[in-house]
């Protein structure tokens, strides 16, 4: 998929609740099934191995049946789902009314969108690899996107694949993204979380509240950066010998777990962004966006495109609200 293909469908999502139209767009379809993921199996937080996949489905696909269709892999955000997204549970977006917007306004050519259901125990996955959560980042690049090829009439090369993210799943986008160029020709972030370390907080209050956390049933009571920092744990510092969250400790002696800091920030992007430098030259587009006044994110794409293959990214700055 070409940059300027993924890049306007994705700028137009963001402006398309302006546009005005004569009559009423021709509509997609949205399918929501399961796809099960042996990379799945056995996680110790119990989260599904088969979680539900909202797939749309552009209004052309139907009408021409030897056609086949680019996809993008849409990431969610943390304690967001699949579901919210597709217009299956009123949400603040409603994915297929913008995108059928955008596809009759020709801003765009149409396209398949995927997005996994990646809501754990603790909120979210963050598209990582764990023993706690889940191995998610091996199931979208690896067990979802080869589900999709077979049942779908996609374009199965790495040059008609995109994936891009919203916060959390803007996370999940660049780290998925850096490492398997032969998988996605282009990204896109949407006000990423996670880019740099530092994103738990670590005042009294805010640990106390995550002390206050004992059991599993208390997580859904503990307010949205508790939930982070118990997620961040359950990605980035699993333990399997510690239930009932099966992590490393996240406090001691009042204080934010060192051990856990370290293992935390070696999962951030800018940390190993270098690593990765050759195979995001790969990219024939890279882009990402954040709000000018959401700090730190608006901070830290800007060191990102300082660290970016220059030729290749692009960064577009709004006055937009981001979560984690």
């Amino acid at each position: 998929m070409k940059k300027s293909r993924l890049t306007a469908f994705l700028f137009s999502i963001l402006i398309a609740p302006a546009i005005t139209f004569a009559q009423a767009p021709l509509k997609g379809a949205v399918e929501r099934i399961k796809v099960h993921g042996k990379a799945l199996e056995g996680n110790l937080e119990g989260n599904p191995a088969d979680p539900d996949v909202s797939v749309y489905l552009p209004p052309s696909y139907k009408k021409d049946a030897k056609r086949r269709f680019p996809v993008v892999y849409l990431l969610h955000g943390f304690t967001d789902t699949d579901a919210q997204w597709y217009g299956f549970v009123k949400h603040w977006i409603n994915l297929p009314v913008i995108v059928d917007k955008v596809f009759a306004s020709g801003q765009a050519q149409e396209m398949i969108i995927v997005t996994p259901n990646a809501f754990t125990r603790s909120g979210g996955s963050y598209y990582s690899n764990s023993i706690t959560a889940g191995n998610w980042e091996d199931f979208v690049s690896k067990e979802l996107i080869n589900y999709i090829d077979r049942h779908y009439r996609t374009i199965p090369k790495a040059h008609s694949r995109g994936l891009a993210g919203h916060s959390m799943g803007g996370y999940g986008t660049i780290r998925i993204g850096e490492r398997h160029p032969e998988i996605f020709s282009s990204i896109y972030l949407l006000s990423p979380c996670c880019l740099a370390p530092g994103n738990v907080h670590s005042s009294s209050e805010a640990i106390a509240k995550i002390e206050a956390v004992k059991t599993v049933e208390d997580i859904s009571k503990a307010d949205f950066l508790t939930k982070a920092a118990l997620a961040y744990a359950a990605a980035w510092s699993p333990n399997p010998t510690r239930p009932p969250f099966f992590t490393d400790p996240i406090v001691e002696n009042g204080k934010l777990s060192p051990a856990a800091e370290i293992k935390w920030s070696a999962n951030v992007p800018l940390s190993d962004i270098d690593q990765y430098i050759t195979n995001l030259k790969q990219m024939k587009g890279i882009g990402f966006d954040a709000g000018d006044r959401d700090q730190p994110i608006a901070t830290n794409i800007k060191r990102l495109h300082e660290v970016m293959p220059t030729t290749k990214s692009s960064m577009l700055t709004k006055n937009i609200r981001a979560t984690i």
